[in-house]
């Protein structure tokens, strides 16, 4: 499969499940969605050993056109503020999450192959105090064929 005409869309969606199930909606074409600060909560209540009444089971919006690509939950209560959708029509692009290459919360790098070749995304959303912006800056990565990167850096500017 070659990727044309790929379309991109990024949002800021301030934790708000209504906007991520909007953007869904929409029949506008999109292949990849980058979201900032998704809403995680509540999907359920499982079975527990160690809770009678059950644990809650934590996650974030899925819907059956998109592939889902974020981190997993280290700590509770720490989530992970970046998620990328694909669309299920370009999956024989085989995409794939890279934690082996970037490993932090508010970065998301995943990977797919066109024509032999790897291409690279990123999501990432910096805090106002900046801390995956200063990650960036220190760790040392090479990535060739960054596609795009896309993120809400949280810097302000007069100008």
């Amino acid at each position: 499969m070659i990727f044309k005409n790929l379309k991109i869309f990024s949002q800021n969606v301030w934790k708000n499940n209504l906007i991520v199930n909007t953007i869904f909606e929409l029949k506008v074409g999109f292949n990849i969605i980058f979201i900032q600060e998704p809403s995680w909560s509540t999907i359920r209540t499982i079975p527990s050993s160690r809770n009678r009444k059950g644990e809650s089971l934590v996650g974030i919006t899925n819907h059956s056109n998109w592939l889902t690509f974020s981190r997993s939950l280290e700590m509770e209560n720490d989530y992970p503020r970046v998620v990328i959708y694909i669309n299920i029509r370009i999956s024989p692009l085989h995409f794939s999450l890279c934690k082996d290459v970037i490993n932090y919360k508010d970065i998301l790098l995943i990977l797919f192959f066109n024509n032999n070749n790897i291409f690279w995304l990123v999501n990432v959303y910096s805090d106002l105090s900046h801390t995956a912006l200063k990650y960036l800056k220190d760790t040392e990565v090479c990535i060739q064929n960054l596609l795009i990167m896309i993120n809400d850096f949280n810097i302000y500017d007069s100008l």
